[in-house]
């Protein structure tokens, strides 16, 4: 299994145009307050069979082991999204003919580094968003989200968090805080932390590192950031209790905690409840 080769990425020209909407767009967002954005900030979706070509994989097999990895794009039905699938085979068999090799097991992708444009190199600024948000699908498996920065001092150090899948084998979005990342290199925490540099990320991308043997199966079908979730983001089977409404500030804390929208409303409700009923 080879790198996802960029044979169909994006054309420079086509490539500045995007970053020049991103530049209209971030000067119309510098007179709202953080919370007041509202528009999610897209940075990969993968409706569109091509996009798959802005990503690249990193699997044990280059360096001699036996693990697997493919990305396929999957179009949309009457149940599922178009989306991408992350999966392959995991093995911890170790290559026979090269010694300095003592651990294999693991795969992952991430987007190509970005690409210069007119306006220089198109760099994600997410800066003005409190959350990464991913709609996935998950086996249950123990999966992490992995950033890079255009960083000068460590070029090699990647901000790592845990993908926490409340529910395995269904879609549903999940929220993580850019601010709760930690510093990593070589899959080691580092010290001092630091804080991650916003307006300057270069690749996201998502890693399996559990070595446990076996087959893994992840469907993405976008990554944005974000300052809260909108109506039509929040999971379908969490509007049933719609009509209790729920400040945003409590839905998101309540989502960090892996609560669902529906049993905070419930829990809204039948405290509404108790007290009619202590009143009364």
């Amino acid at each position: 299994m080879q790198c996802t080769r960029p044979l169909y990425a994006k054309g420079f020209f086509s490539r500045s145009l995007e970053q020049a909407k991103l530049f209209t767009k971030a000067v119309g967002d510098r007179g709202e307050s953080l919370t007041s954005i509202h528009t999610p900030y897209e940075m990969i979706y993968f409706h569109d069979p091509d996009s798959i070509t802005e990503c690249k994989t990193l699997v044990d097999e280059h360096i001699g082991g036996e693990s697997t990895i493919d990305l396929t794009h999957e179009k949309a039905t009457a149940t599922e999204p178009a989306h991408m699938r992350f999966h392959g085979n995991i093995s911890l068999k170790l290559p026979e003919k090269k010694e300095k090799v003592i651990r294999t097991g693991y795969a992952a992708w991430r987007t190509w580094d970005r690409k210069m444009t007119l306006f220089g190199r198109a760099l994600w600024d997410v800066e003005r968003y409190k959350y990464i948000a991913l709609r996935v699908k998950s086996d249950g498996r123990k999966y992490f989200v992995n950033i890079m920065v255009d960083a000068p001092i460590i070029p090699t150090d990647i901000h790592q968090h845990r993908l926490f899948a409340r529910r395995p084998g269904q879609w549903e979005t999940i929220l993580i805080r850019w601010k709760d990342f930690v510093r990593t290199n070589h899959g080691q925490s580092v010290e001092p932390q630091s804080d991650m540099m916003l307006q300057k990320i270069t690749s996201v991308g998502i890693g399996l590192t559990d070595r446990v043997p076996g087959p893994y199966n992840l469907c993405i079908e976008r990554i944005w950031s974000t300052n809260g979730l909108n109506e039509e983001e929040v999971d379908q089977d969490d509007r049933d209790v719609s009509h209790v409404m729920i400040p945003r500030r409590e839905w998101d804390a309540a989502w960090l905690k892996g609560i669902s929208l529906k049993d905070v409303q419930k829990q809204k409700l039948e405290g509404v409840q108790q007290k009619q009923k202590t009143a009364a």
